[in-house]
C-alpha cells in the first residue's frame, strides 16, 4: 500500500513540474508578447510575476519531497503483520553448544522444506556464557534480530526482556516455546544429585553450574511477563515431565511436552519431528516419532508425554481428596516405579505412586481417569536410562511423575510449590 502511494505522489510531482514548464512555455510565446505590444511600459512588472509562479512550484516540488520521506519513514516503523505461529527455540547456556547447533540445523532443514506456511522459527541462543544472540530462520537464510551481551536469563528481568523482545518482533496469533539443555524437574538451582557415571551422555550429563540454571518459577513469570500464553511448552531437557514443575506452569501454557526420565544426549529427534510441532499440532504423531527413534539409537531408551496443563486443576482435587483422606506411606515406595537413578530416588511414576498409597477404590478409579486426561499423549521404550547407573526396565507408565514428600525433599523445597499447597 505505501509504495503504491508513493508512487501516486511521485505522478503527482511530475504532472506538476510538466505544468509549470508548459506554462512558462506558453507564456513567453504568447501572453508577454500579447502584453508587450499594448502595453510596453509594464513589461518588467510582468517579468517580476513570473517569477514567483517558479517559485510555487519549487515549493510545492519539495513538499511533495517531504511527503515521500515522511511516508516511507513510517513504512518503516509498520509493524510486521501477525503470522499463524511463532515457534521460539530458547537454548540457554548450557556447555552443549555443538548438540544445540545440530537441533538448529536440523530445525533449518525443516524450515528450507517450505512447509511453514505462515509461521516463523525464532532462535534464542547463547554462544557462551557472555554472549547470545537471537536469529530468525527463513528458508535458505538465517536473520540475525538481535543480540545480548551478558545477559543473564536466570534473572526474571532478562528472561522477560527477550520474550518480550522477540514477541515484538515476530508478532503471532499464537505462540510456542522448545527449551534446550539441562532439567531437573521442579528441583531448586543448586540441588545436589548423585554425579552421573560416564556410562553415556545425556541432557542431565555435564556442564551444570548454578549460575545457569533457570528457576521454573522464573520461567512461568517471565512468560507472564510477556502477556502471552503458549500453546505448549516443550523441554527438550531431562525430568521435566513432572507434576510440580507443570502445576507451576498450567498458568501460562495449555500444554508440557517433556520426558519423566532423563533424554539422551541429541535431545529430540527433530530432523523426524519438527514437522508436528508446526501448524495443527500432531501431538500423537510426535510421541510415536521420539520413540521410533529411541527405540533404533545406540542406547535404545527414550520416554515422552504431553500434559494438557487446563486438566491439571481436577487432578489436583482429586490428589487433595486422596491425601486428605489417608496418611502418607513411606514404606510403600519401595515397590513403585522408579523413573531415576539417584538414592533417594526424586521422581516416581505418578499413576503407580498413587496405585500404591490410596486404599479408596472410588478414588483410585477417579484418579486414574483424571490422569488419562491429564496426560492424553505418551510414549516410551522398554527401559529408561540414568546417567547415574544405567537402564532401568518400564513396568509402570503414565508419562508424569512425583516427587515423594520425604525429609530430605521438605528441605529442599517441597512443600513451597504450587502443587503441594494445591493439594496438601
Amino acid at each position: 500500500m505505501f509504495y503504491c502511494f508513493d508512487n501516486f505522489l511521485s505522478l503527482i510531482g511530475s504532472l506538476i513540474n510538466q505544468f509549470f514548464i508548459f506554462f512558462n512555455t506558453w507564456a513567453r510565446k504568447n501572453v508577454w508578447k500579447i502584453i508587450f505590444c499594448h502595453h510596453p511600459q509594464i513589461t518588467y512588472f510582468c517579468e517580476i510575476i513570473i517569477y514567483p509562479m517558479k517559485l510555487l512550484k519549487h515549493i510545492l516540488l519539495l513538499s511533495l519531497v517531504f511527503a515521500l520521506l515522511a511516508c516511507n519513514k513510517d513504512s518503516d516503523h509498520e509493524p510486521p503483520k501477525p503470522c499463524a505461529q511463532t515457534v521460539i527455540v530458547f537454548m540457554p547456556w548450557a556447555d552443549m553448544t555443538t548438540y544445540f547447533k545440530r537441533n538448529i540445523s536440523d530445525f533449518e532443514n525443516f524450515v528450507n522444506t517450505g512447509n511453514l506456511d505462515n509461521q516463523r522459527v525464532i532462535v534464542c541462543i547463547a554462544y557462551n556464557s557472555k554472549r547470545a544472540g537471537v536469529v530468525e530462520l527463513s528458508q535458505n537464510r538465517r536473520d540475525t534480530l538481535f543480540n545480548y551481551e551478558n545477559p543473564d536469563f536466570t534473572l526474571e528481568k532478562d528472561l522477560s526482556q527477550m520474550l518480550t523482545d522477540v514477541i515484538a518482533a515476530a508478532p503471532a496469533e499464537r505462540y510456542a516455546l522448545i527449551i534446550g539443555g539441562h532439567g531437573t524437574g521442579w528441583l531448586p538451582n543448586g540441588a545436589s544429585l548423585d554425579k552421573p557415571k560416564q556410562l553415556a551422555k545425556t541432557r542431565y550429563f555435564g556442564g551444570q553450574k548454578d549460575g545457569y540454571q533457570i528457576e521454573i518459577r522464573t520461567l512461568a513469570t517471565a512468560i507472564q511477563n510477556s502477556g502471552r500464553r503458549m500453546g505448549y511448552i516443550l523441554f527438550d531437557g531431562c525430568y521435566m515431565s513432572n507434576i510440580e514443575t507443570a502445576y507451576e506452569l498450567k498458568d501460562v501454557a495449555d500444554y508440557i511436552i517433556g520426558s519423566p526420565t532423563e533424554i539422551m544426549i541429541d535431545g529430540f529427534p527433530y530432523a523426524d519431528c519438527a514437522k508436528y510441532l508446526f501448524g495443527n499440532v500432531d501431538f500423537d504423531g510426535l510421541c510415536r516419532c521420539f520413540v521410533d527413534f529411541y527405540n533404533n539409537y545406540s542406547t535404545p531408551c527414550g520416554t515422552i508425554a504431553v500434559t494438557d496443563c487446563r486438566r491439571l486443576d481436577d487432578l489436583a482435587q482429586t490428589v487433595r481428596k486422596i491425601n486428605l483422606s489417608q496418611e502418607f506411606d513411606e514404606a510403600a515406595l519401595s515397590s513403585t516405579q522408579k523413573m531415576d537413578g539417584y538414592n533417594p530416588t526424586v521422581f516416581y511414576d505418578f499413576g503407580d505412586y498413587f496405585l500404591h498409597q490410596c486404599t479408596d477404590e472410588d478414588l483410585s478409579a477417579e484418579l486414574l481417569q483424571q490422569l488419562e486426561a491429564a496426560v492424553p499423549y505418551k510414549a516410551h521404550t522398554e527401559c529408561y536410562f540414568s546417567a547415574v547407573n544405567g537402564s532401568h526396565k518400564i513396568n509402570h507408565y503414565s508419562g508424569i511423575t512425583i516427587t515423594a514428600p520425604t525429609d530430605v525433599f521438605i528441605r529442599l523445597g517441597l512443600k513451597e510449590t504450587k502443587w503441594w499447597r494445591a493439594t496438601e
